[in-house]
């Protein structure tokens, strides 16, 4: 994907960033520009998949997930086939499946409420997946950092 994005377009993104929920009133007021100006570009962001989502970022002990564990998973997919990912993909607990270089074919990023969960998540759902061969799993002791936040470049 190749946009090209102006200084407006990535302090828009910026902004937004930071509080998605940012008024379109109070996001053209901190860019010094008409509020038509700023839903029409924001709109156009949107349609050229700049911005692809607005998330809640909910503390995962309120809702009883503590436990956070990454798992490396060797399958026989062969490179371009992605069998198992799109399997581990539809899982709900699974947050992240990255397709990765190395010994390993996937990294997962589960969470579950406890070791029990993580077991049972392991037998029942992914011991069902074809073409997996082996998991290697990493539980979390303390996350110390943990955003979605990217780095918007200064043009």
């Amino acid at each position: 994907m190749n946009v090209q994005l102006d200084k407006t377009d990535l302090l828009i993104l910026d902004r937004m960033q930071s509080n998605a929920r940012i008024s379109n009133i109070d996001l053209a007021r901190e860019l010094k520009m008409a509020p038509s100006a700023v839903l029409e570009r924001v709109k156009k962001l949107e349609q050229k998949k700049v911005i692809t989502n607005y998330t809640t970022a909910i503390n995962p002990s309120a809702v009883d997930q503590k436990l956070l564990a990454f798992i490396f998973i060797k399958a026989t997919d062969g490179l371009g086939r992605s069998q198992a990912g799109v399997a581990l993909s539809k899982i709900p607990e699974v947050q992240e499946v990255h397709h990765i270089a190395g010994e390993d074919c996937y990294l997962v990023k589960v969470r579950t409420n406890d070791s029990a969960s993580l077991m049972a998540l392991m037998r029942d759902k992914f011991g069902k997946i074809p073409n997996m061969l082996s998991t290697r799993t990493t539980i979390v002791l303390e996350t110390v950092k943990e955003e979605q936040k990217l780095v918007i470049p200064k043009k």
